[in-house]
């Protein structure tokens, strides 16, 4: 019988580094393996026999960190302390930069110190070791496992620049000094690696902010055998199924239950997206997590640990995060046929030059080294990042925040746009939307309800009372919160109720209101109460149908309110009633047709939006669906969604385009290397040009017109 297990795994920072993991591990015979490199998560399947001490080792073997079973992160043990990628290059960056600046500056200023090759040398040597400190074994470790990744690549370029610098230093031929090239191609990329690592990683947090809405504590009830009760704070995690606890007003439920005695209103929002309490009585289901608005009650316990509600939306967001394919940069995939080409053209360029041209052995060796620097990888590594970094900027200042470079060229495949209603078309707020009465003027009903409403701390009350003022306070005596229900009180020997209908109005007056008022049971009006739509919501549909996006409703509110919002919007596809797994489910049926956006700002939505291509949350959306989400749209403005989408495609075009000059003008300038008609210094030269086209290329996507 298969057994899963999970692990962290610190010191991954690219699909490079999980591709590696992934294949270790199936070399070893595991089965389901996902490999989530921003968040150091691994998951596989093994059978009975394998031990797992060998696959922690053959891990540590890669130049990453495994923390076993037991292992606190941050605690090195003399066993298992591995090279830890991420920390080791954070801590070296700011002496790189510090390094380089002085080199690069000798190309715009004539202090003699920047020109002397001795200083230079002095300042690349150390940043060549640290440039092989942070990417060497990581690189040695894919050229063995036969897939060379871009540090492969970054190693070739800058020890190619260092060693023919050092050569022609020793030489005595200074004209041909590349150290600033060298320094240069580590410090970029180590700096390009900390920028997406920071902002990578910063949506892992989603898991951690979930785990925090569970409650600590619990107040367990003991009953003895002479029915006495005893109340015992404990942690939550000791609860066991049939437990009883006591929740009180402005708590959060500790576990999955249902209620035993007492009567409850309860925000559910981070579930269902209803912005209206839920009312729970005895016999009712409970969830771990969600917030007691009013009300006490005795809830036995029914789901625990893993198996409760809120501990399988935490499950679903890890395994949402984990099972996304791994972002494959185009650029890392030619490497692993460019790298070993350019080595046996080098190679190749030396022994026919020698062997067969009949050159002497330095010219056929300085044309082997040419063939190096001019396929420096520099242009390759450049042309992603910058392309991202500039329509990063662009992003930010439009007021679309994205996480991680690899969003913007995700939004290409997007074919489906998929909406929360609550908080997403909606701002959350309710409305009085309609009133009608009977038997009593309009001014009479917005009197009554204020007068009653305002002794009332229910959210619907705050509502009513931030909309309404009464312009004459009407008295009332003995004024009662009925729990549940709805407000009541006497005046003039008159019974007034308002609440629920079937208790305020007794069936009586339309159906499809949400407030009734009666007076003693006969029926005086009615209050129609609707989440207000956010103003941009209907043009901003509109807009991306237009654009050929299809878009679709899933919400946890009702069918009727689905719909109608959906109406108003121009949405045709609506799924009502959904529960986090729900969405998780219709978004996986989804992508089997194509790329799909979720656009959500609740706790529900946090596993849909992790699981889709690309995750969207509002500014204001609860801090859980910000940490899941890649884009967050600033100002809660909708309509910057189709920008978001323009410049996405247009980054990805950008970033193609730099490739293809990257590669074009490698294809061109290694076999005019090769035949000796550039030099090396040459070859820098134009080494330099190329990156100074790729960063025009890139600059343009930060003015062009999105159309």
């Amino acid at each position: 019988m298969n057994q899963s297990h999970t692990l962290e795994v610190q010191g991954m920072t690219c699909a490079s580094c999980a591709n590696a993991v992934t294949k270790t591990l199936q070399r070893r015979g595991l089965s389901n393996i996902s490999v989530n490199h921003a968040s150091g998560e691994v998951r596989f399947d093994t059978g009975d026999a394998i031990p797992l001490e060998p696959v922690y080792d053959a891990i540590d073997g890669l130049g990453y960190r495994t923390l076993r079973p037991g292992l606190e992160a941050g605690i090195e043990t003399d066993d298992h302390a591995g090279h830890d990628h991420g920390t080791l290059a954070d801590t070296l960056l700011p002496w790189c930069i510090a390094l380089t600046i002085p080199l690069l500056a000798h190309m715009v200023s004539d202090w003699w110190l920047l020109h002397n090759v001795w200083f230079q040398l002095a300042l690349a040597t150390p940043v060549f070791i640290m440039g092989w400190l942070v990417f060497g074994r990581s690189s040695i470790q894919s050229l063995r496992n036969g897939w060379p990744s871009m540090n492969v690549l970054i190693l070739l370029g800058a020890t190619a620049a260092y060693g023919y610098s050092l050569r022609s230093l020793v030489g005595s031929a200074h004209q041909f000094m590349f150290f600033e090239t060298a320094a240069s191609i580590i410090t970029l990329v180590m700096l390009g690696n900390w920028l997406e690592h920071r902002t990578v990683k910063a949506t892992t947090k989603s898991i951690d902010a979930l785990s925090k809405l569970q409650p600590q504590t619990a107040r367990l009830v003991q009953v003895d055998s002479l029915g006495r009760e005893s109340v015992m704070e404990v942690e939550a995690k000791y609860l066991r199924t049939d437990d009883l606890v006591r929740v009180a007003e402005g708590e959060a439920i500790p576990v999955d239950g249902v209620v035993e005695t007492g009567d409850l209103q309860i925000d559910e929002k981070m579930l269902t997206g209803e912005a209206l309490p839920a009312h729970r009585v005895v016999g009712s289901a409970v969830t771990g997590g969600t917030l007691v608005v009013s009300g006490s009650a005795l809830v036995r316990t029914t789901r625990v640990g893993k198996a409760s509600t809120l501990s399988r939306i935490v499950e679903l967001v890890r395994q949402a995060q984990a099972t996304k394919p791994p972002l494959q940069k185009l650029a890392d995939k030619i490497s692993g046929i460019f790298v070993p080409a350019v080595l046996g053209i080098s190679v190749l360029t030396l022994v026919i030059n020698y062997f067969v041209g009949g050159h002497p052995f330095g010219e056929s060796m300085s044309r082997a080294i040419a063939v190096l620097v001019i396929s420096c990888p520099c242009a390759m590594g450049l042309a992603t990042p910058a392309a991202v970094a500039v329509g990063l900027g662009r992003a930010a200042r439009m007021g679309i925040l994205v996480k991680g470079g690899d969003t913007l060229e995700r939004i290409k495949k997007i074919k489906t746009i998929v909406f929360d209603k609550t908080g997403t078309l909606t701002t959350g707020n309710l409305q009085i939307a309609a009133t009608t009465s009977s038997g009593i003027s309009e001014a009479e009903l917005k009197d009554i309800v204020v007068s009653l409403e305002k002794h009332s701390a229910h959210p619907i009350a705050k509502s009513i009372l931030a909309q309404w003022s009464a312009d004459t306070v009407v008295d009332y005596s003995g004024i009662e919160e009925i729990k549940g229900h709805g407000m009541q009180g006497f005046r003039n020997g008159s019974m007034w109720k308002l609440g629920k209908r079937s208790w305020a109005a007794l069936n009586a007056g339309p159906e499809d209101y949400d407030l009734y008022l009666s007076e003693d049971g006969q029926y005086r009006g009615a209050l129609k109460l609707e989440d207000e739509l956010r103003p941009d919501a209907a043009e901003t549909i509109q807009t991306l149908k237009a654009q050929g996006y299809e878009p679709v409703l899933i919400s946890g509110d009702r069918q009727e309110k689905s719909a109608a919002v959906a109406s108003q919007v121009g949405i045709e596809t609506v799924h009502a009633g959904q529960t986090p797994e729900g969405k998780a489910q219709l978004l996986d049926a989804l992508l089997q047709k194509g790329g799909v956006a979720m656009v959500g700002d609740g706790i529900n939505d946090a596993p849909s939006l992790a699981k889709a291509t690309v995750g969207i949350s509002l500014s204001d959306a609860s801090q859980i669906a910000v940490q899941s989400a890649q884009i967050i749209l600033s100002g809660n403005n909708l309509s910057r969604l189709p920008q978001a989408f323009k410049l996405g495609i247009y980054t990805e075009r950008t970033i193609k385009s730099n490739l293809f000059w990257a590669f074009i003008y490698n294809v061109i300038a290694i076999p005019v290397a090769a035949a000796g008609y550039l030099s090396p210094t040459w070859g820098a030269g134009v080494m330099a040009l190329s990156d100074v086209v790729l960063v025009l290329n890139s600059l343009y996507l930060g003015i062009r017109r999105l159309r």
